[in-house]
C-alpha cells in the first residue's frame, strides 16, 4: 500500500550481524589505545547505517527497499564478509601496525605510537611545575613520522635546535630513519613529515645522522612563530647528582598532543648498548623517543629514548659535540679504544665491595670489559681496573671520559695525528697504580663508509624499540591493564573466553 510504513521488526539488522560479532565491533576501539575519533563502530558499512535510519519509515528506492526486505527476512543470512578485518586493515596497516591473528574479547594493541604519557590532570604542586616547564619549551617541540609510500614506519618527537630565516633544524632519534630489515641502513625511499606545534604538517629532509649515538637532524622550512630551544654547553651542576628532578617532554604525531612527565636522575647502567647514556625514572612511551629532557630550571640537558623502567637519555655534552662534528666534518668522529666502562659509584654493590676492600678511597671509572685485540688490551689495561685520570684530568664519572675522548678525536683528525690517551689506573687485585698509553683510532661510523672491520668495532650497538603487537587474555599477562591469566599446557586444555559482559575488565574504556 502506498504510504504504508515498513514494519520495524524486519529492519532488525540488514546484514544479520551475529550478537557476538556486534559486541566485538563495539569493543574494538577500546582494544586500540587512543584510537582515532573515527571509531570502528562509526566506520561500519553504510548498508547497516541505512537500515537503522529506515526503521522510522524513511523513503528509499524500490530496488533498495526490496533488497532490504529480502535480506532482513532471511534469519540465516551470513554476516558481511570480513567486515571487522576490513575496518582493522584500513586503520592499522597504514600506521604500520600488525593485523590480529584472531578476534576475541579482551584483545588489545600495545606499544603503539599513539599511546600518551604523563597523566597531569591533578592540581598538585608537582603537576603544576611539570606543566609550566613543558609549556616553556612547547613552541620548540615537534613530532615526526617516516613514511615509505603511504605506509607510516615510525614516529617520534623532535626539538627545534636551530632557526634561520629560511629553515629550521630539528634534533631527533635516528630510529626514525633506521631500516627494520637492516639496522645499519636508513629506510629505503624515505619520506619524513613533521607535525608542528600549531598542528600544521610539513615535509622534512634528512640532513645528518649517526647510528652509534642514534641521533639525526631533519631540516624543514622556517616558521617565525616557533623558536629554537636554548642549549647549554654542559650539563648543569645541579643535575650531576642522583635524584635531581627532571622532566621528559614529547608530542604525538597524529593528534599533535603535548606530553610531559616528571622523574629523577639515576646513576645506573643503562640497558642499551651505548655507554654514553644516562638514566632517569621518567616513564614515557614510544611517542616520546627523541624528545627533550629538561631540568627543574627548564634547561635542555639531553635527548630521551624509550625503556620500560625509565627514559635513558644522551646528555647535552655529547649531543653538542656530535652536532659540532656534523657541522665541521659531516659526520661524528668516533674514537675506538676497546673499553667498556661505567662510573664506579654506579656499579653494583658486589663490585664496589671488591674495590673497597683493597682501595677504600678509590674514585673514577670502572673498566667493565676490554675487547680482545683492541688498543686498550694492547696497553695492558684489564677488566676490573679503575681509571682515575685521563691526560692528567681527574675523572669522577664515565661521562667525563667520553667527552674528553671526543675532543681528542677531533684534535687528532684536525692535525692528522695519532690519537694517544695517557691514563692512570688502579688495579684492585694488587692494590697497585699504573700508567699506560692507549693508541686509539678514529673510525668512520657512517653507513656509506663503514667497512666490515669497523662494523665489528661498533660492537653491535643496539637501540631496541618494542614492537607493536596484539595481546590476548589467554596467552599474555599485562600487569597494568589485565588480570593474571596463566598459560596452561595441559593436553586438551581449551581456554574459555570470558562473557562479553566482562570485556570491560580487559579493555580500556
Amino acid at each position: 500500500m502506498r504510504g504504508a510504513q515498513l514494519p520495524a521488526a524486519p529492519c532488525r539488522r540488514a546484514s544479520a550481524i551475529p550478537l557476538e560479532q556486534e559486541r566485538l565491533l563495539q569493543s574494538a576501539p577500546a582494544a586500540i589505545p587512543d584510537f582515532p575519533s573515527t571509531s570502528v563502530v562509526q566506520e561500519m558499512p553504510r548498508k547497516n547505517q541505512e537500515c537503522t535510519r529506515m526503521g522510522g519509515g524513511a523513503s528509499t528506492s524500490k530496488k533498495r527497499k526490496a533488497s532490504l526486505q529480502s535480506n532482513s527476512n532471511r534469519e540465516d543470512s551470513p554476516p558481511p564478509r570480513d567486515d571487522l578485518s576490513r575496518i582493522l586493515r584500513k586503520s592499522l596497516l597504514p600506521r604500520g601496525y600488525p593485523m590480529p591473528s584472531k578476534i576475541t574479547g579482551g584483545m588489545r594493541l600495545v606499544n603503539t605510537f599513539e599511546l600518551c604519557f604523563g597523566n597531569l590532570d591533578g592540581y598538585s604542586e608537582e603537576h603544576t611545575s611539570i606543566k609550566l616547564l613543558a609549556l616553556s619549551l612547547c613552541q620548540s617541540i615537534v613530532s615526526l613520522a617516516a613514511f615509505k609510500g603511504q605506509d607510516r614506519r615510525f614516529t617520534c618527537t623532535g626539538t627545534i635546535i636551530q632557526h634561520t630565516a629560511s629553515s629550521m633544524s630539528i634534533l631527533t632519534s635516528a630510529s626514525l630513519i633506521r631500516s627494520s630489515e637492516d639496522e645499519s641502513k636508513i629506510l629505503d625511499k624515505l619520506e619524513i613529515k613533521v607535525r608542528l606545534p600549531n598542528g600544521k604538517l610539513v615535509v622534512g629532509k634528512l640532513w645528518k645522522y649517526d647510528f652509534y649515538y642514534n641521533i639525526a637532524v631533519v631540516n624543514t622550512k622556517a616558521f617565525p612563530e616557533f623558536h629554537a630551544a636554548c642549549f647549554h654547553n654542559e650539563v648543569p651542576a645541579n643535575v650531576k647528582f642522583s635524584q635531581s628532578k627532571l622532566v621528559a617532554i614529547g608530542r604525538v604525531f597524529e593528534s599533535g598532543e603535548l606530553m610531559a612527565t616528571g622523574g629523577t636522575l639515576l646513576y645506573k647502567t643503562c640497558k642499551f648498548d651505548c655507554q654514553q647514556l644516562m638514566a632517569s625514572t621518567c616513564k614515557t612511551t614510544k611517542a616520546g623517543i627523541g624528545g627533550p629532557i629538561i631540568d627543574a630550571d627548564g634547561k635542555f640537558i639531553g635527548m630521551s629514548f624509550y625503556y620500560k623502567d625509565g627514559a635513558p637519555f644522551l646528555p647535552i655534552t655529547i649531543l653538542q659535540k656530535c652536532l659540532k662534528h656534523f657541522n665541521e666534518f659531516g659526520r661524528v668522529l668516533q674514537p675506538w679504544h676497546g673499553l667498556r666502562i661505567g662510573s664506579l659509584q654506579a656499579e653494583k654493590l658486589r663490585v664496589r665491595e671488591e674495590v673497597h676492600d683493597i682501595l677504600p678511597h678509590a674514585h673514577g671509572i670502572y673498566v667493565q670489559k676490554v675487547v680482545s685485540g683492541s688498543p686498550s688490551a694492547d696497553s695492558g689495561i684489564k677488566a676490573g681496573d679503575v681509571i682515575t685520570k685521563l691526560d692528567d684530568f681527574a675523572l669522577s664519572n664515565a661521562q667525563e671520559f667520553h667527552e674528553l675522548i671526543l675532543d681528542k678525536a677531533e684534535s687528532a683528525f684536525r692535525h692528522g695525528e695519532g690519537m694517544h690517551l695517557t691514563v692512570s689506573f688502579l688495579r684492585p687485585s694488587s692494590g697497585s697504580e699504573f700508567c699506560a698509553t692507549i693508541s686509539a683510532e678514529v673510525i668512520d661510523m657512517s653507513e656509506q663508509n663503514m667497512s666490515s672491520q669497523n662494523k665489528s668495532k661498533q660492537n653491535s650497538v643496539r637501540w631496541p624499540v618494542p614492537k607493536t603487537k596484539w595481546l590476548y587474555p589467554d596467552d599474555e599477562r599485562d600487569a597494568d591493564m589485565m588480570p593474571l591469566v596463566r598459560k596452561c599446557r595441559r593436553p586438551g586444555y581449551v581456554y574459555e573466553a570470558p562473557l562479553m559482559t566482562d570485556v570491560s575488565r580487559y579493555t580500556r574504556v
